[in-house]
């Protein structure tokens, strides 16, 4: 880590109140990929391996401080919104003069950390470093005003530029890296003239040049990491980017995807080599794809490992789960919870499976619910079986050993064990244990009525 990282402390500013959001929940909460946009910024700090966090919140934003209190970050009220310098002040007493302050902003959550560290480096006690990207429409952003040599010399909100500078395409990003006794001159001298009624931290840009300061200014690789958001459409086209950077960074560690632009990872995925990702799945959670793991589409995959060469048929579910190498699952198949899979297992069609372990080579192929369920190997089950695993009040488990034959449309009632090598006739219920190697059934006499004619419908008259 570079010397000047070692005395690096950043501010967070998430006091806006995002009423363009149209939502009860704070702006900075809002997820991007399954997590609150401020927690991003925050993981992009932390990676600079900073002395301090400071995270500026607003009046009634105890939320947000209760939706991030894992974090190890220091919360600053700013009690009125009288804009970005007032709330910069709000954290100044508690940084030291001799150290940098990096300025981020919480609704902008696709900051990179190699990006920060570029800003940071340009930074010095003399400096003043800025981030500024050049855009095709600067719409809406504060404009960033150089001298004929070049040099910045202060940057005007749109709201208080004139034509010309309305037509300047590079834009303040907000983001800016400085001395904390410079900055604390300056922020002494802001005023709140202007058409906003409200102290802009942007003021300092031309303070800093007043005084002689040297002002850097560094680009970041992707324009998306500067956007920040206000709506709920700003948010959905943050979210597809973030996607598709994760998707991007997966192709270059060598996973296919049908479609990368049709891909959502709400966590973090492992994957070994040859794995092949349909359209439309969803990742969450804590992955591990082994080598040769096909994810077929429509497919959404929680906090779970799979082993070499699973297959995820399509439009299936499988959570909080361990799946052996060689399983078929699918397609319209749910593994949740707790469950087990063994080598080679298949899970097939409209199957439920949940906090079992299924031993190597068993089949589950249709329609059917195992549930609460130790099941031993070669195991078959038949179409429409279900194991009756609660009563209400308890559950209870089911044994079933090995190369034991589930006939169709049979009903397990646990607590209850099926020997290994058992058979069970189809359409039974078992209710006690059936012993190891023999044919167990239940099922009412079959009888034919002679003479029986089935209903038919009176024919209504009609009237005359």
């Amino acid at each position: 880590m570079p010397d000047s990282f070692q005395n690096l402390q950043v501010i967070i500013l998430a006091a806006g109140q995002g009423t363009r959001m149209r939502s009860a929940l704070p702006k900075v909460l809002h997820p991007v990929g399954a997590k609150p946009m401020l927690a991003h910024v925050i993981d992009a700090a932390r990676g600079l391996n900073a002395k301090a966090i400071y995270v500026v919140y607003g009046h009634g934003g105890e939320a947000v401080k209760q939706g991030l209190s894992e974090q190890a970050v220091n919360w600053v009220l700013q009690d009125k919104q009288l804009g970005t310098g007032h709330a910069v002040k709000q954290a100044m007493p508690l940084l030291d003069d001799e150290q940098t302050v990096l300025i981020l902003y919480g609704d902008v959550p696709l900051i990179r950390q190699e990006t920060l560290r570029l800003l940071v480096k340009a930074a010095s006690r003399h400096t003043l470093a800025l981030l500024t990207a050049h855009l095709p429409d600067p719409g809406g952003y504060g404009r960033i005003v150089r001298n004929n040599t070049g040099a910045v010399m202060r940057i005007v909100e749109e709201k208080d530029a004139n034509d010309s500078q309305r037509g300047i395409k590079e834009i303040n990003t907000g983001m800016l890296a400085v001395n904390v006794s410079l900055l604390r001159q300056w922020l002494s001298r802001l005023n709140d003239n202007n058409a906003q009624g409200e102290y802009y931290l942007t003021d300092i840009i031309g303070m800093a040049a007043e005084d002689a300061i040297e002002i850097d200014t560094c680009q970041p690789s992707s324009l998306f990491e500067i956007e920040g958001v206000n709506n709920k459409t700003q948010l959905a086209e943050i979210e597809r980017a973030y996607q598709r950077q994760q998707a991007d960074v997966l192709m270059q560690q060598g996973v296919t995807f049908m479609d990368p632009d049709r891909f959502d990872l709400r966590g973090t995925l492992i994957a070994g080599q040859d794995v092949v990702i349909d359209v439309n799945v969803i990742i969450e959670g804590d992955v591990v794809l082994g080598d040769g793991v096909y994810i077929g589409p429509n497919n959404i995959i929680i906090d779970s490992t799979l082993d070499d060469n699973v297959t995820i048929k399509p439009n299936c579910m499988v959570a909080l789960s361990r799946v052996a190498k060689g399983v078929e699952i699918g397609p319209f198949a749910r593994v949740r919870p707790g469950t087990e899979l063994g080598e080679n297992v298949k899970i097939g069609n409209f199957v439920e499976i949940k906090k079992s372990n299924i031993a190597s080579g068993s089949k589950v192929n249709h329609l059917s619910y195992i549930g609460d369920t130790i099941m031993g190997e070669n195991v078959n089950v038949g179409a429409g079986t279900i194991t009756c695993n609660y009563d209400g009040a308890n559950k209870y488990q089911t044994l079933i050993g090995d190369n034991a034959f589930i006939g169709s449309d049979t009903q397990l009632v646990a607590p209850v064990a099926v020997g290994a090598g058992a058979t069970i006739g189809a359409g039974s219920t078992i209710s006690h244990d059936a012993p190891a190697g023999k044919l167990t059934l239940s099922r009412a006499s079959q009888k034919t009525r002679e003479g029986w004619k089935r209903p038919v419908k009176k024919q209504r008259s009609k009237s005359p």
